[in-house]
């Protein structure tokens, strides 16, 4: 990382992250397909309730990255004890986590969907299957996050890809299996997608502990004696913490978003932001696989204090950035219909006739995806706030992009001009939240970074 042509290294550490991170998004999608395909209440529940599943994401990719960031900084400055320290805590660190989450899926879950669905029972009993299951049996995904996480702050990205191949090639085979019940599989429908979903996280997680332990790593995990360190921990979390609160702030869009179209009695916007929410992991998903190449590389050579390294990471992977959003953007303007009308077929929908929910969607899409391009950019700051521990400003960013600008937006536009503009809210913020990081980059150039050589 200290050494190699720059472009050659930012390919090389990301391609198996945006490989990885694009199979993620297509066994999302398709899991939402074959839900939605199968009763397409089902897939309002699944939307519905996703908010839960952004907690867990965030909780676990958010403390990942502190270890991830720490790690690789460690390497960096060639503190290999302390790097060893850092990747230990975060394996032992997972077992907190899933506690939260084992009493979330136990107690939360019925009282969640309850307060959302709008009375729907049949939307309430769909959601309750499905996320009870997969927040209860969510030490799979933590673990794996955890471990893929470490690796990659040593520079090995293959594992990592293989980790979440084997979790994606597992679901999708299962899933028509169980959703429809084919052959000897029960039909199990919404609950038939979370055990296969499960199960799926599961061999992942199997992988991953057996190459950690198995395999010879930069970082050793060294539980025999091992005792939590508070500097340790505070230092995870100095990037975690912040990470966690910006990826929850998410979930809490995404809960203020769907409040605003129950509102309105828009079921319609609901399951087009649902669909949308899926779809859209198109295109972040391979921008966040670069994030994860990139992350180690910026860390590294900041820890390195090699200004030159630094900065050609960061605009390479700007570029990088702006061109796969470019290609989204593209996307969504000339084919919207594609994509909506895999979800869902006549026998399956109920409240909401799919020629409108067509019609509807092609219009959020092209909207929303005037934003893609500033938020390619926003995403390379916020990794760059990372890398080099600045974890707070990355949480301000999304706190003001998602909470503070497209919230009130949102809300503004649809008492205005009708919940229907509201998808407007997305151009906007995202231009709102670029101006602010851009801020905070000139902060860095004229005060930590002068200390670089």
């Amino acid at each position: 990382m200290g050494t190699m042509p720059m472009t050659r290294l930012i390919f090389t550490m990301s391609l198996p992250a945006i490989f990885s991170m694009t199979v993620l998004a297509m066994y999302n999608v398709v899991d939402s397909i074959f839900i939605s395909n199968y009763d397409m209440d089902g897939f309002t529940a699944v939307s519905l309730a996703y908010p839960l599943q952004l907690l867990l994401i965030a909780a676990s990719v958010g403390t990942a990255v502190g270890v991830n960031s720490l790690v690789a900084r460690k390497l960096g400055e060639r503190e290999y004890e302390q790097a060893n320290a850092a990747a230990t805590h975060g394996l032992v660190l997972c077992g907190f986590t899933y506690a939260f989450f084992l009493l979330l899926g136990i107690f939360g879950v019925r009282p969640f969907m309850e307060a959302f669905s709008g009375g729907n029972e049949r939307v309430v009993e769909a959601g309750v299957q499905y996320f009870t299951c997969v927040l209860c049996l969510s030490v799979f995904s933590i673990v794996q996050v955890m471990i893929e996480k470490t690796l990659q702050a040593t520079g090995n990205m293959i594992y990592p890809m293989l980790f979440q191949v084997v979790g994606a090639v597992v679901n999708i085979i299962f899933d028509p299996l169980l959703i429809f019940g084919i052959g000897i599989f029960p039909e199990l429908g919404v609950l038939g997608a979370a055990v296969a979903t499960v199960f799926g996280q599961f061999c992942g997680m199997v992988f991953a502990v057996i190459v950690l332990f198995t395999k010879s790593h930069k970082v050793k995990i060294q539980l025999k004696g091992f005792r939590m360190d508070r500097i340790t921990v505070k230092n995870i979390y100095a990037v975690g913490f912040p990470s966690i609160i910006m990826q929850s702030i998410g979930a809490v869009m995404m809960l203020g978003l769907n409040a605003i179209f129950q509102a309105y009695s828009s079921i319609v916007s609901v399951d087009v932001f649902g669909i949308y929410f899926k779809l859209q992991s198109f295109v972040f998903m391979p921008c966040f696989g670069l994030n994860q190449g990139l992350m180690p590389i910026l860390g590294f050579n900041y820890g390195a204090r090699n200004k030159v390294r630094l900065y050609s990471a960061l605009k390479r992977g700007l570029i990088i950035a702006m061109c796969i959003m470019a290609v989204g953007t593209l996307l969504m303007w000339t084919i919207p219909d594609v994509f909506i009308s895999l979800f869902g077929n006549e026998s399956s929908f109920t409240d909401v006739p799919q020629d409108v929910l067509l019609h509807e969607g092609e219009r959020a899409f092209r909207i929303i995806s005037l934003c893609f391009i500033p938020a390619a950019v926003g995403i390379i700051f916020t990794t760059l706030f990372q890398a080099v521990g600045k974890g707070f400003r990355s949480m301000i960013l999304s706190f003001c992009r998602q909470l503070i600008i497209l919230l009130p937006t949102a809300l503004l536009l649809s008492v205005t001009t009708g919940v229907a503009n509201a998808w407007y809210a997305f151009p906007i913020a995202e231009a709102g939240a670029l101006v602010i990081a851009l801020g905070f980059f000139f902060q860095l150039v004229k005060g930590d970074f002068k200390k670089l050589h």
